[in-house]
């Protein structure tokens, strides 16, 4: 077929959302980077390929030991995609490898990094898996990239549940819930009552708006098919009776 008779070919495109970390070094940088590296020991994979901004507000042009900052952050393993608070004019960073900032985006609270051992406040039954017991207020975010996470009171209006398995609330989900972050399509959000903002599976998602009304405060899962969240009724299978 001659190409000007050939068909122009569809372009798709669809939008997938990431939590973006922000690491605020502090002055004395030889001791937070000290500080960096007892976390990273306790949570080894916490930063694995995860998207990190480097606030630079807390330092100036003339912070002790600002050169070696980027480059030890680069050796440690951390992805910098952005650099803000800080000037590419200043002559300690004339080396680095700047990168381009990102527009827009909001902040999204503390994020309560995992200990591999054991989190403060959380009890962990298996290696992956943590348990919240406390209710989660709006702002706060709750991070688990190796697993499941399991809320066993609820979850507010603003606050954000990310996972890397699967989520469980045993209450009310009026936030954000994220699962399957690291590329789990089999992952699943179960809600005791289905009231949340937003809802996404391995990068696809869907707003309060989307969620079918006959599912909302009521006791639902959410699962992936053919790249579309479907939202489901949580039922307790029926057993069968036994005569005593």
């Amino acid at each position: 077929m001659p190409d000007e008779l050939r068909p122009t070919p569809k372009i798709r495109a669809r939008g997938r959302s990431f939590l973006a970390l922000v690491l605020t070094p502090e002055p004395m940088l030889a001791d937070w980077l000290a500080g960096l590296d007892a976390q990273i020991a306790r949570s080894s994979t916490f930063f694995a390929g995860k998207p990190v901004i480097l606030d630079l507000s807390l330092l100036a042009a003339d912070t002790e030991g600002l050169a070696e900052l980027y480059p030890a952050l680069c050796a440690r393993g951390i992805r910098i995609i952005g650099i803000e608070g800080g000037d590419p004019g200043w002559t300690a960073c004339a080396q680095w490898d700047w990168p381009a900032g990102f527009m827009g985006g909001r902040a999204s609270g503390a994020v309560d990094i995992p200990d591999d051992a054991a989190p403060p406040g959380a009890e962990v039954p298996r290696a992956s898996s943590m348990i919240i017991e406390q209710p989660i207020r709006s702002g706060q975010v709750i991070m688990n990239p190796d697993g499941d996470i399991i809320i066993l009171g609820s979850v507010g209006s603003g606050a954000e549940i990310t996972a890397g398995g699967s989520i469980h609330v045993y209450g009310p989900l009026r936030g954000r819930a994220i699962a399957g972050m690291n590329g789990q399509p089999d992952a699943r959000i179960f809600a005791h009552s289905m009231q949340a903002e937003l809802l996404a599976i391995d990068g696809y998602y869907i707003t309060a708006e989307e969620i079918d009304p006959r599912y909302v405060e009521k006791p639902a899962q959410i699962i992936l098919t053919n790249d579309t969240l479907v939202v489901q009724p949580l039922v307790a299978p029926a057993f069968p009776g036994r005569k005593a």
